[in-house]
């Protein structure tokens, strides 16, 4: 089969030595340096560096007697070359972690769900399924476009993604949460037949759920002033710390505080439970429906659910 003008085979490429050894000479601003780091002597790394420039046709260094610097050049090349050499040494060590040894499975998860309920859930899963590795990736953007190369996703939402097939997991229902100090000083003593009993307090609040709050009182037919003022987070595990800490109160889903609950290191500041609108499913493409190892991370996790409901 004829190959494309624009095949491989008719490309120029520098070496990766000599790549290697242009990298770390424009990161130490040294030769010297660099033939320490590279295990080699100055002047090779020199010519190496030399040779790149010849192949190039263009200068990536200002050379004085007493030290080097970059040309303008040399900087935007540099960028390149270091993802490069990146991208190559992190896909050798996948290669190697995983040659011979089953199929990887690609999990993505919020950073909050991931650690506070996805990996409890995941341990013992290697055990039961030893052929497939797990690679747990925490993403709070997109999950499922041309940059990811995810096989099952834990989503927030309402279970519709394009070309997606969703399982519903778990509802999410949201408390209110403190630590044992504070609500001793601010809400035990509140005469709830008054007022209720968080009026007053400092409310944490998610940045990506500035009403939950009024929608949390709203629910109850409540009005309570100030539902919106309060300090605001990016994610559920920096409301948590800051509530652990005695910041204020936190409403957040149940199941991302279920430690420190049965800990005592913070309790429930009031006895409602708030239904969200959406909840949480696991997500996954609709080619990897028959996936083996896609069934398998969806029945361990329902598994866990039901050993987690029984106790």
């Amino acid at each position: 089969m004829k190959q494309p003008v624009d095949s491989l085979r008719f490309r120029k490429y520098p070496s990766t030595t000599a790549l290697q050894c242009f990298e770390a000479a424009a990161r130490l601003l040294s030769f010297t340096g660099a033939a320490q780091e590279l295990y080699m002597t100055q002047s090779a790394v020199s010519k190496q560096v030399a040779q790149l420039e010849d192949m190039l046709n263009i200068s990536l260094f200002y050379r004085t007697s007493q030290r080097i610097s970059l040309t303008p050049a040399g900087k935007r090349y540099y960028l390149e070359v270091f993802n490069i050499l990146s991208a190559i040494e992190s896909a050798t060590v996948s290669l190697m972690s995983h040659v011979d040894n089953g199929e990887t499975l690609k999990l993505s998860a919020h950073p909050t769900f991931c650690a506070r309920w996805l990996i409890p859930a995941l341990a013992g899963f290697n055990d039961e399924y030893p052929s497939i590795n797990l690679d747990i990736r925490e993403q709070e953007g997109p999950f499922f476009n041309e940059d990811h190369d995810i096989d099952v996703a834990f989503l927030y939402g309402d279970g519709v993604w394009t070309g997606m097939e969703s399982v519903k997991l778990l509802e999410e229902y949201c408390i209110a949460v403190c630590s044992p100090d504070y609500y001793d000083k601010h809400i035990k003593a509140i005469d709830a037949e008054d007022n209720h009993k968080l009026a007053g307090c400092t409310l944490l609040h998610l940045n990506s759920r500035l009403s939950a709050w009024y929608d949390y009182f709203k629910q109850q037919q409540l009005h309570v002033e100030g539902t919106f003022v309060g300090p605001r987070f990016d994610t559920f595990h920096s409301c948590i710390s800051a509530a652990l800490l005695g910041y204020g109160v936190a409403l957040v889903p149940r199941i991302l505080v279920t430690p420190e609950i049965n800990s005592g290191a913070l309790i429930q500041a009031d006895d409602y439970y708030a239904k969200t609108k959406s909840a949480y499913y696991i997500t996954y493409p609709l080619t990897l429906g028959n996936s083996q190892k896609v069934r398998a991370v969806i029945k361990w996790v329902f598994e866990y659910m039901d050993r987690i409901n029984r106790n």
